[in-house]
């Protein structure tokens, strides 16, 4: 395993970093919610790490049995233009996504109990999931690179928990500065709730690293 793969994925996993429904649920339960907030909150932000390492466990045993099952007739070529095609469309499809600001309604917690959190936890994936470029972009990266279990295993579980490493980081200075994060959190939140040319700047930089990632096998 090379440092320019760590370095790819560590590029790509602090994308990842700047998902506005996680950041987007943090801030509004530190703004709203007085107590039991830090148990609520670490279920919530476990539920959606749990999620998504799930799906990227799921996807890296399903695309190297694919790829093993198949080598003869895909090889790495094969592979390495698919990359290549969709690092193009990435690439091209960010500079016609609209970059205008557009309010988003975040997901918010309909109840106070852990079953509510857990729920919240599991739309935000279902939310994110679709759009998660970086996060499958890493998955082929290391997928391609054939890495072993014990190898690609902790990058995995690494890459997850610098999702979730924002909004903690948010708790902690809650807990240490009190209502002296008050208004910072609802500056947070005013840009937070507007969309604009995040998705685009992820989309570009994304394609580039795909492109750049296959070019040497075609």
């Amino acid at each position: 395993m090379s440092l320019e793969l760590l370095g790819m994925i560590g590029g790509l996993a602090l994308l990842d970093m700047l998902s506005p429904a996680t950041l987007g649920v943090t801030v509004y339960l530190l703004l709203s919610e007085k107590e039991r907030i830090g148990s609520r909150l670490m279920i919530y932000l476990g539920t959606v790490a749990g999620f998504y390492f799930s799906a990227g466990f799921v996807l890296m045993l399903g695309l190297d049995a694919l790829l093993s099952a198949f080598s003869s007739i895909l090889e790495n070529r094969f592979i390495s233009w698919t990359m290549m095609v969709i690092g193009a469309a990435l690439f091209t499809a960010s500079f016609f996504y609209p970059k205008g600001k557009k309010r988003t309604d975040l997901p918010r917690p309909k109840s106070k109990s852990k079953a509510s959190m857990v729920a919240l936890g599991f739309t935000t994936f279902l939310i994110e999931v679709g759009m998660a470029f970086p996060y499958f972009a890493a998955v082929g990266l290391m997928t391609t690179r054939n890495l072993p279990v014990y190898q690609w295993l902790p990058i995995l579980g690494g890459y997850n928990f610098m999702m979730i490493l924002p909004p903690l980081v948010l708790f902690v200075l809650h807990v240490l500065l009190g209502r002296f994060m008050q208004r910072p959190l609802e500056r947070l939140r005013i840009k937070l709730s507007n969309t604009g040319s995040a998705l685009s700047w992820i989309m570009c930089i994304v394609g580039l690293i795909l492109m750049l990632n296959s070019v040497d096998n075609l």
